[in-house]
């Protein structure tokens, strides 16, 4: 079903291996839920230890077996994913201006370099979804399915209380990993990611996923004190390039 895949072959984890994994996986989400739980010098206290931990952690588990999907040449294989991406967004767009829903983010209004901010954080989130969680519910579960299954939900549980982002996110994970398995390739997700979600931002009304806030910025959020914004704010989102700063 995967394909390519199959040659990737995912060596089983011994006991103590399965205990690391285990408890990585683990440290790793708490450190992400208490960041996005949080806020103001806590937050960025916690953004930091969890990305320290995360990237650490990650590059001392690399081993020959596994692609961690950076390199370049990934994307003449997987090309079509940013393509299909396109093509989703676009005809979201339209009908969003056939509903009358289209709109220009406040904040993007305020600040259109976050659009760049937004796609590297959407690479950022591929990389942390599929290096550091899937590869490593891979070791742990030996049907693909459910690792796939144990990720997915991971990454949309991660968006509550946000109910456009958290039901998006469930699909978009289980299906970026899926994608994973089968292409290794972090910069044509990570581009997918970026699209989509500036979709979403630019087509559901900013009433319905508060900036594309999440966790405490998602109960936080005050419309009229967003609006007046005019400096950046510190992040309380997974997506807060776009949300609120």
């Amino acid at each position: 079903m995967y394909g390519a895949a199959h040659s990737q072959r995912i060596i089983p984890a011994n006991s103590t291996s399965q205990a690391r994994d285990g408890f990585e996986l683990v440290t790793g989400y708490g450190l992400i839920l208490a960041a996005l739980w949080t806020s103001g010098t806590t937050q960025r206290l916690l953004m930091i230890v969890a990305a320290a931990w995360i990237v650490l952690t990650t590059l001392v588990r690399q081993s020959a077996e596994e692609q961690f999907g950076l390199r370049p040449s990934g994307l003449r294989r997987s090309w079509w994913i940013v393509l299909s991406a396109v093509a989703v967004a676009a005809l979201c767009i339209a009908i969003s201006a056939r509903a009358g829903t289209l709109h220009a983010p406040v904040n993007l209004k305020l600040h259109p370099s976050r659009v760049w901010g937004y796609a590297v954080w959407s690479f950022v989130q591929q990389f942390i979804l599929q290096d550091y969680f899937f590869l490593r519910f891979r070791r742990l579960i030996a049907n693909a399915h459910g690792a796939v299954a144990a990720t997915a939900i991971l990454f949309s549980l991660a968006h509550l209380p946000n109910p456009v982002l958290t039901i998006a996110t469930l699909f978009w994970g289980a299906a970026a990993c899926m994608l994973f398995l089968r292409y290794r390739d972090l910069y044509s997700l990570g581009a997918a990611h970026a699209i989509l979600g500036l979709c979403i931002a630019f087509t559901v009304p900013d009433a319905v996923h508060h900036q594309m806030r999440v966790g405490l910025g998602y109960l936080t959020y005050h419309p009229h004190r967003s609006s007046q914004l005019s400096q950046p704010q510190p992040p309380n989102s997974v997506n807060a390039s776009v949300g609120d700063r």
